[in-house]
């Protein structure tokens, strides 16, 4: 039976590949992908030639059936999205539900997770941490589950863009300026930085910058300030 093996990737900094993904990936038939060119740097960098085909969100249910099609003739393939775990916040649960309704067998290589990387590092103590990913563009949906989940009483996980994230933020200072947040900025790169505090400390602090850069990953406790 072949093997579709799902590689958790690094979230910025190249040397957090596992070494049993390196191994995979050197042993890959076919290696799927989000974006080929962010793949192929990261094969590169490792020395890695294998041939590779697109599976992104806007064509994922199509290209499955290419990668389908190689398993049913035995090859072993290997997934990845772009950086992180594929299927958390990135496509990848698509292809994995149609191999394993083909009837092969679906293996996840675990990697870099900016959502357990930032759990890791928020000094926050709940039991209970929800992921929940990008939230509505959209302010009045936005805002609304951002009132439902503050009010669950649990810790939350949020991913936002440098163009959202003041407002983001701007947001949870108003609707609890005392819950505890702590913020992950350019995770793993060159200008990481973390920020902890209440709500509307955090706001307060990224509202003085001129402009902000990079991916944010934001947990929010259930618990107010310390």
């Amino acid at each position: 039976m072949a093997v579709l093996y799902i590689i958790g990737t690094p979230i910025g900094n190249l040397g957090d590949l596992s070494f049993r993904a390196v191994e995979t990936l050197k042993t890959a038939d076919l290696v799927a992908c989000e974006d080929t060119r962010v793949t192929l740097k990261l094969l590169n960098h490792y020395g890695i030639r294998a041939p590779l085909v697109s599976c992104r969100a806007q064509n994922e249910k199509a290209a499955a059936g290419r990668v389908i099609a190689a398993l049913d003739e035995g090859k072993t393939v290997a997934y990845a999205s772009d950086a992180g775990t594929p299927g958390v916040s990135d496509p990848g649960a698509v292809l994995v539900g149609a191999a394993a309704e083909a009837g092969h067998e679906v293996i996840p290589i675990p990697g870099a997770s900016a959502f357990a990387a930032l759990v890791s590092a928020a000094g926050a103590r709940d039991k209970t941490v929800v992921f929940e990913g990008f939230l509505s563009p959209k302010q009045g949906r936005r805002r609304k589950r951002l009132q439902e989940l503050l009010g669950t009483g649990w810790a939350f996980v949020l991913y936002e863009s440098p163009f959202r994230i003041l407002k983001l933020l701007e947001e949870l200072a108003d609707l609890d300026s005392e819950r505890y947040i702590c913020v992950g900025r350019e995770m793993t790169k060159m200008h990481e930085e973390y920020k902890r505090g209440k709500a509307a400390e955090i706001y307060a602090f990224f509202a003085k910058k001129e402009a902000q850069k990079g991916e944010f990953a934001l947990l929010v406790s259930g618990q107010n300030g310390k």
